[in-house]
């Protein structure tokens, strides 16, 4: 099996497909995977779904099983078979079986195939699929946070989910963000992550850029969502939001104008001007190997999104507001900006860690 990629004739847009070991599409994934196009999810979103469901197929073929015809014990054992099964021309090292793929990886491919049955269950295609349970937790004295919001809704929640270690969001400092934009010999590359470090963009978003979303003398920028963009770009946003810049920002701007766009005529900020077919946007995987060439010169890996988490971090630490940067980010719930209180509480601990320390060091020259 493969998954390959494909381009739609009418609109010329990217997505993919799950092909079977006669390079037939297998159906049901075929089905689902131009549903997700029609309600314009993102290629990389596709993508993600295709391998995923890639590899339960290759499970259901290898233990001749029917995909109509699942239960808890076979998703059971797909989730060990994710976890420690070898492909054939692999013979592992050690004897102590160790897991091929981490939790959350595990938990990002159950849910694709979740979101499949779910999609094929409400088509009638096929029969309840025990993937999850209703519960509404009408006697539990903790309630989580905005809980008010969805009072009284029952609560769908996944049959199988392997429990994740607790992982806060990745960050830089000042310094190592300094270090990274110094090590830029181009000027569009030194506004491109000077851009995603203040503002807190997606590589989506900053990829999506027109010229006319820029308004310098405003010191704003409007991030526009577009479905329709040349490179792929998503915005992974339903609606416009603005964010204010500074003005040293906007001088990036200018001399990126200025010094290597003067002659080339494109609505994209971001263009290839020396790899690439020149004048074209600039693809996510371009934005992929400039982050792991800068971080191989300053010897420090850096990712386009610890750019996002950073400033968010940063952000709330200054003003305390939890509202201001779900709307600096551009979430669509609250919850999904609740990640970067941990990262307060955690400078909190460690603040009054350093306070105890200090008494301690008090009490003992006071002995």
């Amino acid at each position: 099996m493969q998954v390959q990629r494909a381009v739609l004739p009418n609109t010329g847009r990217v997505t993919w497909m799950v092909l079977d070991n006669n390079y037939l599409p297998i159906r049901p994934i075929t089905t689902f995977l131009a549903h997700l196009e029609n309600i314009e999810r993102s290629p990389n979103t596709i993508r993600a779904y295709a391998y995923h469901l890639k590899l339960f197929w290759e499970y259901l073929k290898e233990f001749q099983l029917e995909w109509t015809d699942i239960g808890l014990d076979e998703l059971g054992a797909f989730v060990h078979w994710l976890r420690f099964s070898y492909p054939t021309n692999i013979i592992p090292i050690s004897h102590e079986q160790t897991a091929r793929r981490g939790e959350t990886t595990v938990n990002a491919i159950l849910a694709s195939v979740s979101t499949l049955y779910d999609y094929h269950e409400r088509t009638g295609t096929v029969k309840h699929i025990p993937m999850f349970r209703t519960s509404a937790y009408p006697h539990k004295r903790y309630k989580r946070f905005l809980h008010h919001i969805s009072k009284g809704k029952p609560i769908a929640r996944s049959t199988l989910r392997l429990r994740e270690r607790a992982r806060l969001p990745a960050t830089v400092t000042r310094e190592q963000v300094q270090q990274l934009i110094e090590a830029c010999p181009r000027h569009r590359d030194k506004f491109l992550i000077a851009l995603m470090d203040e503002t807190g963009m997606r590589v989506g978003q900053a990829l999506g850029l027109r010229h006319e979303d820029i308004v310098s003398w405003e010191n704003l920028i409007h991030i526009v969502p577009r479905s329709d963009n040349a490179n792929g770009a998503r915005s992974k946003c339903s609606k416009l939001n603005t964010v204010h810049v500074s003005k040293e920002l906007m001088e990036r701007y200018k001399n990126y104008l200025v010094y290597e766009l003067e002659g080339i005529v494109s609505d994209y900020v971001f263009i290839n001007l020396w790899d690439g077919p020149i004048g074209r946007p600039m693809q996510y995987s371009s934005v992929a190997a400039l982050f792991h060439r800068l971080s191989k010169k300053i010897d420090t890996k850096i990712t386009p999104h610890m750019l996002r988490h950073t400033h968010a971090t940063e952000m709330l630490r200054a003003c305390g507001n939890l509202k201001a940067v779900q709307e600096r980010l551009g979430h669509s719930n609250l919850q999904s900006t609740e990640i970067y209180l941990h990262l307060i509480n955690d400078d909190l601990k460690q603040a009054h860690q350093k306070f105890l320390n200090s008494k301690r060091e008090k009490a003992k020259v006071n002995e």
